[in-house]
């Protein structure tokens, strides 16, 4: 990192207040930390000495705050990312979802997309896929948009086929896409059944009833008091007996939810709501 970029917690909170106050985003209880390398990473990137000056361009101009909303928020993911949390949900979860007649699945901070690709594939070779309605969710309006062209850079699938063979993968895996030039494009028929909508976790409340709710390596980014509200959001957005998949970092042991929840398998992270 540049040492010319740099920003105090005072200045950051003044960021955040300006970014709450234009554009209705609430990073307030980011944790702080990580959304400070963040925006330090974007000002080196963008060429912003001061914070001034970031306030300045975030306040002016839409285009540049998309920029910027595209770079601090999360957006690391991979298709069938940690094969032993797959490998748990074909095993122990999918049966269990497929006694309902109808299956709701709700993929929280979807990124652009690979986790619930990689879950339209489990329910494909399970026989749910037809029953299953899939809601992906994000902050990032840029995210929702590319997750919905289906398209995955070459590059990884590589690492993506180890990581779904690793899951207990039934197939060819390339079965499941098409090659064109440097991208990859996931069959249209396993996108069919997603439907993608912005959805704020800090400020948004429950819009649905799911029996299976995957966030995962989203909540590390937020403080203490701030995932436990979404904990609560999760919880009421469960089914009784619904399921709740988190990140491998990520815990439930610090909020006041965690005796309303059993342990499916502690090390995918994966829970169950009591009834």
């Amino acid at each position: 990192m540049s040492a010319k970029y740099e920003i105090s917690l005072d200045e950051l909170a003044g960021i955040v207040e300006l970014i709450r106050l234009t554009y209705g985003y609430d990073f307030s209880d980011y944790a702080q930390a990580s959304l400070q390398r963040r925006v330090l990473r974007f000002m080196d990137t963008a060429r912003v000495k001061t914070p001034y000056d970031l306030k300045y361009n975030l306040t002016n101009d839409k285009d540049f705050f998309a920029w910027f909303l595209q770079t601090v928020t999360v957006n690391v993911t991979e298709m069938f990312r940690d094969p032993l949390f797959y490998k748990t949900l074909r095993e122990k979860v999918l049966p269990k979802l497929a006694t309902y007649p109808v299956i709701k699945i709700w993929h929280a901070g979807c990124a652009t997309g690979e986790e619930v690709y990689s879950m339209c594939i489990l329910l494909h070779e399970a026989g749910l896929l037809d029953r299953t309605r899939i809601y992906a969710t994000d902050i990032n309006p840029a995210n929702i948009e590319k997750a919905k062209t289906g398209i995955v850079p070459m590059r990884y699938m590589k690492d993506y086929t180890a990581n779904y063979q690793q899951s207990g993968g039934l197939h060819d895996f390339s079965t499941y896409y098409t090659a064109r030039y440097e991208n990859a494009l996931i069959a249209k028929e396993l996108r069919s059944k997603i439907i993608y909508s912005q959805h704020n976790l800090v400020s948004d409340q429950v819009f649905n009833e799911f029996q299976l709710i995957c966030c995962r390596n989203v909540l590390i980014y937020f403080n203490r008091d701030l995932q436990n509200r979404i904990y609560h959001l999760f919880y009421d957005s469960l089914s009784p007996m619904g399921y709740l998949a988190i990140g491998m970092k990520e815990s439930l042991l610090f909020t006041d939810l965690r005796g309303r929840f059993e342990t499916v398998h502690a090390s995918a992270k994966i829970f169950r709501r009591k009834i």
